[in-house]
């Protein structure tokens, strides 16, 4: 998932297509009402013309960038900002963007039993990408069946685009202090796809108020504090980017605040008020396939490669790789600590990739600080694991487990 960066543009002259409105307005009120019986939850339209586009916008993501802010997403979104800001790179003569939102089941209330790890909650049912590939393909195929000669092409969030500015441009929602797109119906837990086409279609009105007022909720709850001002986001510490997107070992100074997040993060969302009557939704295929949205750590350290892509065949989470799952999960029992776990953690400290193996150590370490039989055990494990340890980053791990008091 693309990290999130947009300011909330001041006052701008409202956007309008670049050329003749053509009779669509009955063409799209039936085309949302198609949307919604595919299952999408809401819909707009924006104009892809640049010239009815904010260029603010786009300033402040290129001063992102050059701020060093995009984390491990870095180098994706330097390689692909023209695309980015450039639709016509993905429909040639596209005019129109159709930005439909899909809401997704919300974040399980209180917290995880002991020994689960935490997962993000549009993530915790089947890789929402396929859905929403499939929905918006047949949507795309019902306008061009009912405008003969246009073209479409569907678009998801994996795709180089600017999906949550067509989106406030849509109408779907303002850019929240916390950079996500918030609707004041339904607040911020939905996903967006947007469908490309070369008709010129009557647009929404964007929302140009900014309904965060004075609220700055979810920049306090950031565990991290990856938010550098309201609305500019270091993705470098968003626990997302970490879990998700970052590839190697987690900075220590950031290790404690993870939590036991494994893969994504809700926590700017769960304390945002506008999420308070946030629908959620009963799309099957996107229920938790865990049953309470947790997943346990031990067994997630257990895991060889086979049999981590058997377990999340279909999930979002293989975005992040059985070395990065099995990192998060040895950093989520570093920071509570479970017994069920023990065995199942010392045992990674003999996992083939040192970057398992040295999430592994400073898990122990902590444990090991901790005391009791659980420390005692950590502390001889280390021991013996540091006797075989042959990467250095990974003894430079143990050392300091094994130092620290």
């Amino acid at each position: 998932m693309p990290p999130r960066v947009f300011q909330m543009p001041p006052p701008h002259p409202n956007p309008r297509p670049s050329g003749p409105v053509a009779d669509h307005a009955g063409l799209v009120e039936a085309l949302r009402d198609e949307a919604v019986r595919l299952g999408f939850s809401r819909m707009g339209v924006a104009s892809a013309a640049a010239a009815d586009r904010d260029p603010r916008v786009h300033a402040a993501f290129r001063a992102w960038l050059e701020q060093g802010l995009a984390g491990p997403m870095t180098d994706w979104l330097v390689g692909h900002e023209f695309l980015r800001h450039n639709p016509d790179g993905m429909l040639q003569g596209v005019r129109s963007v159709v930005m439909l939102a899909t809401d997704h089941p919300l974040p399980p209330p209180g917290e995880m039993p002991p020994g689960e790890g935490r997962i993000a909650a549009y993530a915790g049912g089947d890789d929402y990408h396929g859905l929403l590939r499939h929905r918006v393909n047949l949507l795309g195929a019902w306008l061009e069946a009912r405008a003969p000669g246009c073209r479409t092409r569907g678009v998801v969030d994996s795709a180089p685009f600017s999906e949550r500015e067509f989106g406030w441009l849509a109408g779907l929602g303002w850019f929240g202090k916390n950079c996500l797109l918030i609707d004041p119906s339904a607040g911020s837990f939905f996903l967006l796809t947007a469908l490309l086409t070369d008709l010129v279609l009557p647009v929404a009105e964007p929302i140009r108020v900014d309904h965060c007022g004075t609220c700055t909720a979810c920049l306090e709850a950031c565990p991290t504090q990856a938010f550098v001002a309201p609305r500019v986001l270091d993705a470098g510490k968003c626990i997302s980017g970490i879990t998700i997107e970052q590839r190697g070992p987690v900075a220590e100074p950031l290790r404690p605040s993870v939590g036991e997040w494994v893969f994504g993060c809700d926590v700017c969302q769960q304390v945002c008020p506008w999420n308070r009557h946030a629908p959620g939704s009963g799309e099957p295929t996107l229920q938790p396939r865990a049953g309470a949205g947790g997943l346990p750590l031990g067994e997630l350290l257990s895991l060889d490669e086979a049999g981590f892509r058997h377990r999340f065949r279909g999930s979002a989470l293989l975005r992040a790789k059985r070395s990065g799952i099995a990192r998060s999960a040895a950093i989520a029992l570093g920071n509570r600590p479970d017994s069920g776990a023990a065995e199942a953690l010392i045992a990674a400290l003999d996992d083939d990739d040192p970057v398992v193996r040295g999430a592994v150590a400073w898990a122990l370490g902590r444990w090991r600080c901790a005391g009791g039989e659980l420390g005692a055990g950590a502390e001889a494990a280390l021991a013996a694991r540091l006797r075989s340890e042959d990467d250095i980053g990974v003894r430079r791990e143990i050392d300091a487990a094994l130092a620290a008091g």
